[in-house]
């Protein structure tokens, strides 16, 4: 681990890679670990999207926006079917492919440099600086984590509580449940 920064530019990358590798993923596999299987595919109406169609749209926006976006790779992203899509992988499944998607980001997030944070990037047709983009994955990760726990909540009530009342104050109990990524994809890491 490296040693606090003073450097703003350094912070704001170490925060968005402990929000996606420690908090957002611990939080996001207690949520579908705790959702019975065949609520996983399950959708509330034509309109709205399954857990399975969240978690597969995450590793899409991810891989497109950071290991594409950011750090060049090719994209062969269909984003549409990450919603189209009825049936899929089981939770195990989807999480192994999104923690591994979450570790490449991770890897790339800690080589970018303050530098690297002001130069811009063509993303889904628009020029935009590195930092936006980053700061964009982790918005969009937390918007749609909060929409998995939702769905985890009505599906399996009680099965996760991330946060207790202390006083007026939120203790948070997700701490004792943090998720590290796999050694495989710590190894990476």
């Amino acid at each position: 681990m490296k040693p606090p920064t003073t450097d703003v530019a350094l912070l704001f990358i170490e925060r968005a890679r402990y929000y996606l590798v420690t908090e957002y993923w611990t939080k996001l596999c207690c949520s579908v670990e705790a959702l019975p299987q065949e609520a996983l595919w399950l959708r509330a109406n034509e309109r709205s999207n399954s857990v399975g169609n969240l978690v597969l749209h995450l590793d899409g926006n991810l891989r497109h926006w950071v290991i594409s976006g950011v750090g060049g790779a090719p994209s062969s992203r269909y984003r549409a079917s990450e919603f189209t899509a009825r049936d899929g992988p089981d939770a195990a499944q989807l999480l192994a492919t999104l923690e591994s998607t979450i570790a490449e980001v991770d890897q790339l997030l800690d080589r970018l440099t303050a530098g690297d944070l002001l130069e811009s990037r063509i993303i889904q047709g628009r020029e935009v600086p590195v930092l936006e983009a980053v700061f964009h994955v982790v918005e969009h990760f937390s918007l749609h984590l909060g929409q998995i726990i939702l769905m985890a909540k009505i599906h399996a009530p009680e099965a996760i509580r991330f946060y207790e009342d202390d006083g007026g104050l939120a203790r948070p109990l997700w701490k004792t449940m943090v998720r590290p990524l796999s050694a495989q994809n710590s190894e990476q890491t």
